[in-house]
């Protein structure tokens, strides 16, 4: 039989178990709607409404001019790439590796990747193949799709090897008659093609439990970790982003973050089809390009980090020549955010800031001004969500679940003021991370709770107990411009460089990035390191970029405990003093 047919498909891949799955269910936490039918459904309400915008300066990027589509539009197209890839041999459960900027294509494969079962793994176009790489073993993945070009990049051509043996897939590529790579939006279809497809979309019928996306994170230790989500856990974690937007019909939201992970996929993706609006798409952060699109496109609701937001509101100016009398709020988040910030936009502009806490692994803590009414306090606190006692307006409090605990005992922390590892389950949480049954048994607890590896404090007096306040990281991930970076992952890449003795990467703090990576050398005796002898030697890893250090301290030894533990919180006051940095 043809492989087109394949009608004994294998039972479609969910990491959540049935008795789960009943009881969220019978909850109305978890139904049945995929992102498949919440695109039906807003193309049967609004066929011709504007649904998908490419940013502007597309054609800087990658080929073809900027898009503006149609729900109508979208349809045709994402009919059209899934009939191409159904036709190129991929099926449900079927995994595939995406690679894309935030161009109109991206969401376009989405659905096309869902309307046949296939699995997406988004991946961030700054990754090199040192990390695709790990992805690729890891997933045992059928298929990678990637623009020919993006800016100065060639990422099919330099990927190529790294993909070998699965199919390789184009889209927004020029025409290239000699590559092997198959366009999806021009491979013409053979009538016996065709019709396998429409057989096969006939028969397929999707599980919103079905595992939807498998997105990478740093997770809570090691080097990225695949998180496999399912159509429920995006729905529900878009009730707590959409919630706290306050989402009307026909809204028109701005995404300027990689539409590959928790911030574009669970604030963004989902929410744009609940709410039947219009979805703007920016890549990489244009300052310019992103104003002009918050006026020209009469914008909603965005999303931009704390460094953007304190740097606008010094340029009163400039905020005051553009057209922001349609946006009503802006998320922001992974860094605590200036009172006076908050308080800065919602008393001069009218605009709600909004605080978000979110991650692949379903960290769901928002904070507006229905649940913290100052702005002044709204930057730094959140709603203790699934703490007894409270209400909350926002839905997803009745779901999720959180409670900190000490980090040496495991003891449950009631009191505040006391710094403790936060605890988190409910409907929005993952199952464990793809393919890595060890770590699974260590992030999470006996009574069901995934350690998080942040820590939050209850917050002040008895009066205000019902909120948490962020704290740090239990453990070390550094988080630079919203990129989670490993520093063990670093850490075991530089044991390989044969002219030190010892190295240790440590997040330090930055007003724009949030954090930037610092790395502490030991040399071996003879030999001098530089930071550009180490980027050299990242590179030649092909490590992604935003992962190379920004600066260095050379020193005889790095601090340690007694059982040899690097102690990288003595490590990160060396970089604040210039002498103890030589090679700086």
């Amino acid at each position: 039989m043809h492989e087109d047919q394949r009608p004994d498909r294998e039972p479609a891949v969910q990491t959540s178990p049935q008795k789960l799955i009943d009881k969220y269910t019978q909850a109305g936490w978890w139904g049945h709607d995929t992102l498949c039918s919440l695109f039906d459904n807003a193309l049967e309400q609004q066929p011709e409404r504007l649904a998908l915008l490419d940013p502007p300066n597309r054609s800087s990027l990658v080929a073809g001019a900027a898009g503006r589509l149609t729900y109508r539009d979208v349809e045709e197209r994402a009919g059209a790439v899934a009939a191409a890839l159904h036709a190129s041999g991929i099926r449900a459960n079927d995994i595939v590796v995406v690679q894309l900027p935030n161009i109109v294509e991206l969401p376009i494969l989405y659905l096309a990747l869902a309307r046949i079962g296939a699995i997406a793994s988004p991946v961030p176009v700054q990754y090199g193949g040192h990390e695709l790489s790990g992805i690729k073993k890891s997933l045992n993945a059928a298929a990678y799709i990637s623009v020919c070009r993006f800016k100065e990049q060639y990422l099919l051509a330099d990927h190529a090897d790294v993909f070998t043996g699965c199919k390789l897939f184009s889209v927004a590529s020029e025409p290239d008659p000699e590559s092997d790579v198959v366009d999806l939006e021009r491979r013409n279809l053979s009538a016996a093609e065709q019709a396998a497809y429409d057989t096969y979309c006939a028969d397929f019928v999707p599980d919103a439990n079905d595992i939807f996306t498998i997105c990478w994170t740093s997770g809570t230790t090691g080097t990225p970790k695949g998180v496999p989500r399912s159509h429920n856990h995006w729905w529900a974690t878009s009730i707590g982003s959409g919630d706290l937007a306050e989402l009307r019909d026909a809204d028109v939201l701005l995404n300027p973050f990689p539409l590959v992970n928790m911030g574009g996929i669970g604030g963004f993706l989902y929410n744009w089809l609940k709410c039947c609006g219009t979805l703007v798409l920016h890549h990489p952060m244009d300052l310019q390009v992103f104003l002009r699109q918050l006026s020209d496109e009469r914008v909603n609701y965005t999303i931009a980090p704390p460094a953007l937001l304190n740097t606008l509101l010094q340029k009163r100016q400039l905020l005051d020549s553009l057209d922001l009398t349609a946006l009503r709020s802006i998320g922001s988040g992974s860094a605590p955010l200036s009172p006076w910030m908050v308080e800065g936009y919602e008393k001069d502009y009218g605009i709600a800031i909004m605080n978000n806490f979110g991650s692949n692994e379903g960290m769901c803590l928002v904070s507006g001004p229905k649940e913290v009414p100052d702005p002044a306090l709204r930057g730094e606190l959140f709603p203790r969500f699934g703490a007894e006692g409270y209400t909350w307006s926002n839905r997803i409090a009745d779901m999720f679940v959180s409670k900190l605990v000490d980090v040496d005992t495991g003891a449950e922390v009631d009191v505040p003021g006391v710094a403790a590892e936060m605890l988190i389950k409910g409907p929005t949480v993952f199952d464990g991370y793809w393919n890595s049954p060890e770590e699974n048994a260590d992030v999470f607890s006996a009574d069901g709770y995934f350690r998080t590896g942040d820590l939050f404090e209850i917050a002040g007096d008895s009066e205000i107990q019902k909120y948490y306040r962020f704290v740090g990281r239990h453990k070390d991930i550094i988080s630079r411009g919203g990129m989670k970076i490993s520093p063990a992952e670093l850490d075991n890449l530089l044991a390989g460089y044969d002219r030190i003795a010892d190295a240790a990467v440590v997040g330090i703090s930055d007003q724009i990035l949030g954090e930037r990576i610092a790395v502490a050398v030991v040399p071996k005796p003879g030999e001098s390191v530089t930071l550009d002898d180490i980027i050299a030697f990242l590179k030649a890893e092909h490590i992604a970029v935003f992962k190379l250090p920004e600066r260095i301290c050379v020193l005889d030894a790095l601090p340690r405990n007694p059982l040899g533990k690097v102690l990288r919180h003595e490590l990160v006051p060396l970089f604040d003093a210039q002498r103890s940095c030589p090679n700086d």
